[in-house]
């Protein structure tokens, strides 16, 4: 009887599945993907690069005493051969090599890549599908967005690919990726975009194509095309607790790359739009706090005293809702439209103050990468050492003195009130507030002391709102906070 049920069952179940796999719209065409891969497997190449590394003499710490067995071992297994290790001899050098992929988007030999694909190489040797082999040299890489240009020098037209508009782009589209996994060489897999801007933390303007194409170690740096054979992503990460692909890769979307190229090309490297701010993401408890209504935009938290948005009036407490005439949904999405922004260019931004919306006009500076906002300092020592503390709201708040600059190691221009004690139980701690935070401002006005601090702390809880802005500067960082109220 149990059989019965269950060959019913699966007899449903195969009516119910069969349906979906002929319908069109989830079933790809009977031809397959072969005309494709004709098509674009020769401007996709293989990456082979090698590194001198210095060779250890002796075991390090931590390293396994038979260490030096296993290595004398496998480099005669290797052709290797040599003196077995003396502390006393000269290092030797060795050579590492990796393999990445990448592909050809000009006839001239312009390669597109990852950077860390050839960072710290010392040589680069492209293999093309017809087995030939050149030396390329690097035209430009960019750390940030984890992209390089390549260059070989060759008398024939190189077969090459079009970027395309990553835009378009939809989840469950499909895609293919093709590349190098695991040194096979030319290698296609197929799938589908699995999810759009997503943001694995793996730099400042994440906004990559999610997609179950099959993408493994040596893919990266490969393109990621879509059904007209043009390249919408540069494949560049996976996550896997095994190595492999578990249908689980990302893609930098082309209308990043695109623009990065062509810095890389032009100049040698990115020169990106800089606003001169810090920024925090808008929760709802902010956004409450805020008067926004609901969760949108970037919210300012630190303005540079020699940037852009000093000079064009932005202000900490301000939230940026559009920039440059386009919206910023997300703190994440405002690094981005930024950066892209050519340099030097007024631009139009909306933000909200005070519940109000206000626009203002900024032109955009330039990124300096390495550069480092000098504040000047300004003597702030005080005359006596007060001690005197205020509570309220599970916060224990003292004026900053000179032994608690010493100690929490604030800084000479650091002004507010401390923690200097909390309650764990507290709304305040569970908000992210701890001992040895700084609050300076509380429902965007300046706060000057601990007494200050707790009678703007009670006035927030007697006006019936849910939640109180402050605004906290902790060990280099400041970010405001929404603490609930009681009410």
């Amino acid at each position: 009887m149990q059989s019965v049920r269950a060959l019913r069952f699966s007899l449903i179940l195969t009516l119910m599945v069969l349906p979906l796999l002929a319908s069109p719209s989830l079933a790809r065409p009977v031809e397959g993907f072969a005309d494709l891969a004709e098509r674009l497997m020769p401007a996709v190449v293989n990456i082979s690069t090698s590194q001198t590394l210095p060779q250890r003499n002796s075991r390090g710490p931590g390293q396994p005493p038979f260490g030096d067995f296993f290595e004398e071992f496998f480099n005669q297994r290797r052709g290797q051969n040599g003196p077995p290790n003396n502390p006393n001899s000269q290092p030797q050098s060795r050579k590492v090599s990796s393999l990445g992929s990448g592909f050809v988007v000009d006839p001239n030999g312009i390669i597109i890549t990852n950077n860390h694909v050839i960072e710290e190489a010392d040589e680069i040797t492209i293999n093309f599908s017809d087995g030939s082999k050149l030396p390329a040299e690097i035209i430009g890489r960019d750390p940030k967005t984890d992209l390089a240009v390549l260059q070989v020098k060759t008398k024939k037209k190189l077969a090459f690919v079009p970027m395309g508009d990553s835009a378009k782009a939809r989840v469950g589209d499909w895609v293919i990726a093709i590349g190098n996994p695991f040194g096979l060489g030319g290698s296609l897999s197929a799938g589908v975009i699995s999810a759009i801007k997503r943001d694995i933390n793996a730099g400042p303007y994440d906004s990559f194509i999610q997609t179950d194409a099959a993408i493994n170690k040596g893919n990266s740096g490969g393109p990621l095309f879509n059904m007209k054979g043009e390249v919408i992503g540069v494949n560049s990460a996976i996550i896997s607790p095994s190595g492999g692909s578990v249908g689980i890769g990302f893609s930098i979307p082309s209308n990043l790359a695109t623009s990065v190229i062509a810095q890389l090309r032009q100049y040698g490297e990115t020169r990106r739009g800089w606003l001169g701010v810090r920024i925090q993401e808008v929760t709802d408890e902010l956004a409450e706090s805020l008067s926004l209504g609901k969760a949108r935009g970037a919210l300012v938290s630190e303005v540079s005293p020699v940037g852009p948005a000093e000079k064009g009036g932005l202000k900490v407490g301000d939230v940026i809702v559009k920039f440059d005439n386009k919206p910023v949904p997300t703190m994440r999405d405002l690094p981005r439209i930024v950066a892209e922004t050519k340099i030097d260019k007024p631009v139009n931004v909306e933000l909200i103050r005070r519940g109000r919306t206000k626009r203002i006009k900024i032109v955009t500076g330039r990124l300096q990468e390495a550069a480092v906002d000098k504040k000047p300092a300004q003597s702030q020592v005080e005359k006596q050492q007060d001690t005197k503390t205020h509570a309220y709201l599970g916060l224990t708040l003292q004026n900053i003195n000179p032994k608690s600059r010493r100690d929490f190691e604030l800084g000479d221009n650091a002004s507010g009130a401390l923690v200097v004690e909390m309650d764990r139980s507290s709304m305040a701690f569970e908000s992210g507030i701890r001992v040895g935070d700084v609050i300076s401002e509380i429902d965007q006005k300046t706060i000057g002391s601990a007494k200050t601090a707790v009678e703007a702390l009670k006035r927030a809880e007697k006006s019936g709102r849910k939640s109180v802005l402050v605004f906290v500067k902790s060990r280099g960082t400041v970010r405001f906070i929404a603490i609930p109220l009681s009410n």
